[in-house]
């Protein structure tokens, strides 16, 4: 099993980017769909304790029901944002990389680089046209 883990959305163009990104690294990553596999709140507590981020970080607003929940009032408590997490996994930015060098919230997907234990292995455009890694193997974009 590999020791990189995406949480991943076959739907969205900067998951499907990040996945690129890391396979381009020789690397079979654990692609997990957690729409169709969501995370248990245990899990999405050792998420947000790898990342280092606030619960309010990690979610999502645009195409989920954020605005209808009411999820930037101030008065939800980690704990009443971690379950609507769990009952709505759509809430929960994407893509999400664990390796053994770190984990990130890969927006835009080249944050990935920095914690991919492998180099890419040449050039690597994204499905957008942009230029991450040019054909002498240097990074063009630097995620800010």
């Amino acid at each position: 099993m590999s020791t990189i883990k995406i949480y991943h959305n076959p739907a969205c163009g900067t998951s499907r980017n990040t996945l690129a990104l890391i396979r381009h690294t020789g690397v079979e990553p654990q692609v997990i769909e957690y729409l169709k596999t969501p995370p248990s709140r245990e899990d999405l507590q050792g998420l947000l304790a790898a990342l280092a981020i606030p619960v309010r970080e990690l979610l999502r607003r645009k195409g989920t029901p954020y605005d209808e929940l009411g999820l930037d009032a101030p008065h939800w408590t980690d704990e009443q944002l971690l379950d609507f997490v769990v009952a709505h996994p759509i809430l929960m930015n994407r893509p999400v990389v664990v390796t053994p060098l770190g984990a990130k919230l890969c927006r835009p997907s080249e944050v990935v680089l920095d914690i991919l234990p492998a180099s890419q292995q040449g050039p690597f455009t994204k499905e957008d046209g942009e230029v991450v890694i040019d054909a002498e193997g240097r990074r063009v974009h630097r995620a800010s």
